[in-house]
C-alpha cells in the first residue's frame, strides 16, 4: 500500500504544531506532498577534490587539497586584507581573509597538506576563496563526510526559529523512513524507456540524498521533464477540449467588405508575414471551432490592419466585431485609424470609454442591440452589463497582459455562444514562454516591419556628452523633425523623480528657448484634459520637444518625431525601453533612440543598454530579458501564479521544455483520451494534479 502523501505536515514525526505553523507560512509547505517536493536550491560538493587548473567560473562550493606557501598583507580602502599564496601540483591560486587575521597567521601553517573549501573568484586572471573552510589533511580524512549535501530555500524567520539546513534535511529524512521511500510512479513505461528515465522512488531519493554528481543530474532530469510534461500535457489537452466542446460560429464567407478593401483601400502592400498569419486567421474562422489565438508583432509591425481586416471577415458574415484596449489613448489611436481606413467602406463604427457621454453611451447601447452598429472600439467600458450585442462574432483583445482572466470571461458572455477571440500584443514574448504560458492558445507572429521602414540607430551616451546630444537635436529640429525627451517616473520616489522631470524641462527651456522652440510637457499629475491637449499639440507638430514620463510609453503615433532621449535609461526595463523605442521610426525618415546614463551602472543595466544597442528584435531583447527578470516578473502580477515551478527553470531548460511539449503532443495525437494501458498512469496523475490544482488553473 503507497502512503497518502496528502497527510498534513503536523503529523510528521519531529515537526510538531510550531514547526508545521513556520513551513506553512515560510515555505508553503502544507502536508506530506508538499515536503518532498520541496527540492535543495544547490548541492555542497564534499565528494570531489579540484584541481586548481580545473577550476571553472561558476558559484559552486569546491574543496582543493593544497599548500599554502607565503602570506602577505594587502592596503585596501578600509584597514587590510590578508592574503595567503596557495598551490598544489597544477597550479596556484589565493586565500582572502578581511577579519581575523591575526588568528589567522598564528595558527595556519605553511607548507603543510590542507583542504580548503568554499566558493571561488575569478579576479584578475586569477581564482581566490574568500575565508576559506581549512582543514589539515589529516584530520580531514579522520573524519568522513556524507557525499553532497543538499541547501534548501530558506527565510530569516526559519533560521531565527532554530529550522536550520540540518533541520529540514532531518525531516525529509524522516518522510522518507515513514514512507519507505516508496512513491507512486507517474510516467509510463514507454516514456520511461525511451528517455532512458530512473523511477519516480529513485529521483526523489537521489534529488535529496544524492551520492554523486551523475546520479543527481539522472534525478532533476526526470523530475524536470515531468513538471514541465504535465504542465504542457493540460495547456495541449485544454486547447483539444476548446477545439472539440466550444462551437465557433464558421465565417464561411469571404464577401464584398473583405474583397474590396483588400483590392482597392489597401493602404500599402502587406508584408509577407502579415499575409501568413490573415491566412491562419481566415483557417481558424472557417472552421467550426472557436478561434483562440495570440497575434504578436513587435511596436509598428500592423497589427492593427491585420486586426481590421479579421473583423471585415465577421461583417462580411453578418457579424459584430469589438477591438477592447487597456487605456482610452490607445483606444482613441485605434478608432482613428480604423475610421479612417474604414471611410469609403460605409461601415458603421463607434468608440465607447469612460468619457463617453450619457446620450451617446445611450445611442451605442441601441444600435449594438439592433444590429445597426457593426464594430465597437473601446476600454474595460465594454464589459459593463450594459453593453449587450445583437451577434459578436469576434472579439479582440490589445495588450491582453493588463485585462485580467476574469474580465476577458466577461467579454465571452456577452453572447450566447462566445465569439471567435484574437489577443495582439507588441510585448514579445520568448517562445518558452509562449509555450507554457500561452500553450492553449494558437500563436501567430508577424516578424517583419512594413516596407519603407529604416531600422532605428541607438546609441548609448554618458551625462558628460550631453551638449553634443542637445547639438544633434538642434540639427534635427532644424530639419523639421520632432523629439521626445522621456524621464523615469517610479512610483516610490515620486517627488524625486518629478523634481528630476522639472529640472530637465528647466535645463531644456534654457538651451531652447521660445519663440525659436516650443516644448510640451505630460506627466502623471496633470489632469487628462490637459494632458491630451499637450499631445495633441505635439501631435500636430506645433511644439518640437515634448518632455514626458512614461506615460507615451503606449499610445501617441507621431510620424514626423524622429529622435527619442531617454534620461536615466539605466532605471527602465528592458521592453519599457524597447516599447518607448518604438514611438519613434514611425516615418519614412532615420530615426535615433539616445540612451542616457550617469557612470555607474550595475552589470544588469550594461546588459541592457548593450542589447538595445545591439538589436531592434523585439524576440531577442525579450530573450534577454528573460534571462536577467526570470518569468514571474515578465509576465507581471495578473499571470504570477504562471509557473510556480518546483524544479525546472524555464529559462535553463528550454530545451527540456520543447522536449515536453513534444512528447506531450505525440501520446496525446496517439492516443487522445489516453485510454491505452500504458498510459494510465499519466492519465491517473494528470486527474490528480487537476485536482489539487496547485500547478495550473492559470489562465483562462
Amino acid at each position: 500500500m503507497k502512503h497518502n502523501l496528502q497527510i498534513p505536515i503536523d503529523y510528521l514525526k519531529g515537526v510538531g504544531p510550531n514547526r508545521a505553523n513556520l513551513l506553512r507560512k515560510e515555505l508553503g509547505v502544507h502536508s506530506y506532498q508538499d515536503l518532498i517536493n520541496l527540492f535543495p536550491n544547490r548541492y555542497i560538493d564534499r565528494t570531489q577534490y579540484y584541481k586548481i587548473n580545473k577550476l571553472q567560473q561558476n558559484n559552486a562550493d569546491v574543496q582543493i587539497i593544497g599548500k599554502i606557501t607565503s602570506f602577505k598583507e594587502v592596503a585596501q580602502k578600509r584597514g587590510k586584507r590578508l592574503v595567503a599564496t596557495y598551490q598544489d601540483d597544477t597550479g596556484t591560486m589565493e586565500l582572502v581573509w578581511f577579519r581575523g587575521q591575526k588568528w589567522i597567521r598564528e595558527n595556519l601553517k605553511l607548507n603543510k597538506p590542507y583542504v580548503a573549501f568554499g566558493k571561488t573568484n575569478w579576479f584578475n586572471g586569477k581564482f581566490s576563496m574568500p575565508h576559506p573552510e581549512l582543514e589539515l589533511l589529516e584530520e580531514h580524512e579522520k573524519n568522513l563526510r556524507s557525499a553532497m549535501q543538499p541547501v534548501y530555500p530558506s527565510t530569516e524567520k526559519l533560521t531565527n526559529s532554530g529550522i536550520s539546513n540540518k533541520t529540514i534535511s532531518k525531516i525529509i529524512q524522516q518522510l522518507f523512513i515513514e514512507t519507505k521511500g516508496d512513491f507512486n510512479e507517474t510516467l509510463s513505461e514507454n516514456l520511461k524507456k525511451e528517455l532512458h528515465l530512473i523511477s519516480k522512488s529513485e529521483a526523489l531519493f537521489n534529488v535529496h540524498f544524492p551520492k554523486s554528481q551523475e546520479l543527481l543530474s539522472k534525478a532533476q532530469f526526470r523530475l524536470k521533464f515531468e513538471e514541465l510534461f504535465y504542465i504542457q500535457l493540460q495547456l495541449i489537452i485544454k486547447n483539444q477540449l476548446h477545439k472539440s466542446k466550444i462551437k465557433g460560429f464558421p465565417f464561411t464567407e469571404i464577401g464584398n467588405y473583405f474583397n474590396t478593401f483588400y483590392k482597392s483601400h489597401l493602404p500599402f502592400e502587406l508584408t509577407n508575414a502579415q499575409k501568413r498569419v490573415l491566412k491562419e486567421i481566415r483557417a481558424d474562422l472557417g472552421s467550426h471551432a472557436q478561434m483562440n489565438r495570440l497575434l504578436q508583432g513587435d511596436v509598428g509591425s500592423g497589427k492593427t490592419i491585420v486586426a481590421l481586416m479579421a473583423m471585415l471577415m465577421a461583417l462580411d458574415n453578418g457579424f459584430q466585431a469589438c477591438l477592447m484596449a487597456p487605456t482610452e489613448i490607445l483606444s482613441v489611436q485605434h478608432y482613428n485609424g480604423l475610421v479612417e481606413m474604414c471611410n469609403k467602406l460605409n461601415i458603421s463604427i463607434k468608440i465607447l470609454t469612460g468619457s463617453s457621454k450619457t446620450s451617446e453611451r445611450k445611442e451605442i447601447h441601441e444600435s449594438l442591440e439592433n444590429g445597426e452598429l457593426q464594430i465597437l472600439i473601446g476600454t474595460h467600458a465594454l464589459l459593463e452589463d450594459k453593453v449587450k450585442f445583437k451577434n459578436l462574432g469576434l472579439a479582440i483583445i490589445d495588450e491582453q497582459h493588463r485585462f485580467g482572466v476574469a474580465q476577458r470571461s466577461k467579454l465571452w458572455h456577452k453572447n450566447t455562444s462566445p465569439p471567435h477571440v484574437l489577443v495582439m500584443t507588441a510585448t514579445p514574448i520568448p517562445r518558452t514562454l509562449a509555450m507554457s504560458v500561452y500553450g492553449d492558445l494558437d500563436i501567430s507572429i508577424i516578424d517583419e516591419l512594413p516596407a519603407g521602414r529604416k531600422p532605428i540607430k541607438t546609441v548609448h551616451r554618458y551625462d558628460k556628452n550631453r551638449l553634443n546630444v542637445f547639438r544633434f537635436i538642434r540639427e534635427e529640429i532644424a530639419l523639421g523633425r520632432q523629439v521626445y525627451v522621456v524621464y523615469p517616473l517610479i512610483q516610490e520616489s515620486e517627488k524625486m523623480d518629478y523634481k528630476d522631470l522639472m529640472d530637465g524641462y528647466e535645463s531644456i527651456s534654457r538651451d531652447f528657448p521660445m519663440p525659436d522652440y516650443q516644448i510640451s510637457i505630460v506627466h502623471g499629475q496633470m489632469k487628462p484634459a490637459d494632458k491630451e491637449y499637450e499631445m495633441q499639440r505635439f501631435a500636430k507638430g506645433e511644439t518640437q520637444i515634448m518632455v514626458a514620463t512614461t506615460v507615451i510609453e503606449v499610445g501617441v503615433n507621431v510620424p514626423n518625431a524622429s529622435v527619442m532621449i531617454i534620461e536615466s535609461a539605466e532605471r527602465f526595463g528592458l521592453s519599457q525601453l524597447h516599447q518607448l523605442r518604438g514611438r519613434v521610426g514611425r516615418g519614412a525618415e532615420q530615426s535615433y533612440c539616445i540612451l542616457m546614463t550617469g557612470h555607474k551602472l550595475s552589470n544588469d543595466s550594461k546588459t541592457r543598454l548593450e542589447t538595445m544597442v545591439k538589436t531592434t528584435d523585439g524576440f531577442e531583447i525579450a530573450e534577454v530579458d528573460l534571462k536577467l527578470r526570470g518569468p514571474g516578473d515578465l509576465m507581471g502580477t495578473q499571470q504570477s501564479g504562471v509557473l510556480n515551478l518546483k524544479i525546472a527553470d524555464i529559462v535553463k531548460d528550454k530545451d527540456l521544455l520543447q522536449h515536453a511539449r513534444y512528447h506531450a503532443k505525440k501520446i496525446l495525437k496517439e492516443d487522445p483520451k489516453l485510454s491505452n494501458l500504458d498510459n494510465q498512469v499519466i492519465l491517473n496523475t494528470y486527474k490528480a494534479l487537476s485536482k489539487f490544482k496547485n500547478i495550473w488553473n492559470y489562465i483562462s
